[in-house]
């Protein structure tokens, strides 16, 4: 069977697509577009993979594969482990964008061979190696249906030539931008099934908190301050008067 022919259009739209995807993808490492190829099962093996679809202006599927050293800080956040396709999605979009005004899915982690076997299926599948010399550190693949038949507009490319440069940053700061959920604290108690099917209107619940004391402020479930709680334009609110250190929750 005869490999799918990749048009010089589909390789300038992929790289400005990685270029986009590049400038927000959280990453340790100062990385760098290589050059598109078609897509295959081996672009790269380790590390984890998300996969959304999106429609819209053009219909089709992004992938980003990246290393294991992002996945990796992800779990050990000291905030507890992270939502990798929060972490990659602004990637995916601006990606996706690229080809116009689209709606992209919620996307799906994958192992990398998955989901780039899955990708390189298609036809005119195309990757980008995004790489730290040599090394390919992360992989942004594209399948389209069909591909625009123009190269990028002139306007998207000086756009791009005058953004500033994407900023690598490391540690807990290539976190920054992942969405956590907050919640607030006011209180525990145990209850048996039977206290439970009691309850009616009216009941009251006894908390294992005195009265006056300040209400627990928990990311993704886990404590991070203690603060007391206030109104601000008729919604409950917490002003923070004690930050948790990590490890003393108890």
């Amino acid at each position: 069977m005869t490999a799918p022919t990749i048009t010089a259009p589909q390789l300038a739209l992929a790289r400005t697509a990685a270029e986009a995807a590049l400038a927000v993808l959280p990453t340790s490492r100062e990385l760098a577009v290589a050059a598109p190829v078609a897509a295959t099962v081996d672009a790269l093996t380790e590390g984890q993979a998300v996969t959304a679809k999106f429609s819209g202006a053009a219909n089709g599927e992004v992938v980003v594969v990246v290393g294991q050293d992002l996945a990796d800080a992800l779990k050990e956040s000291p905030l507890g482990e992270l939502d990798l396709t929060a972490a990659v999605r602004p990637a995916l979009e601006a990606a996706a964008r690229v080809f116009g005004p689209v709606v992209l899915d919620p996307g799906v982690v994958m192992e990398p061979g998955v989901a780039l076997s899955a990708l390189a299926a298609k036809d005119d599948a195309v990757a980008v190696p995004l790489v730290e010399g040599e090394e390919v550190r992360a992989v942004l693949a594209l399948a389209l249906s069909p591909w625009p038949s123009d190269e990028p507009g002139q306007v998207d490319v000086a756009r791009r030539e005058n953004a500033a440069p994407a900023v690598r940053r490391g540690g807990l700061d290539m976190l920054h931008d992942v969405e956590m959920e907050v919640s607030a604290e006011l209180g525990r108690t145990r209850m048996s099934v039977r206290e439970l099917l009691s309850l009616n209107p009216g009941a009251i619940v006894e908390l294992d908190r005195a009265a006056g004391s300040p209400a627990d402020l928990l990311v993704n479930g886990r404590l991070i301050a203690r603060g007391e709680v206030v109104v601000v334009d008729e919604n409950f609110g917490i002003r923070i008067t004690e930050i948790v250190a990590p490890g003393a929750e108890g």
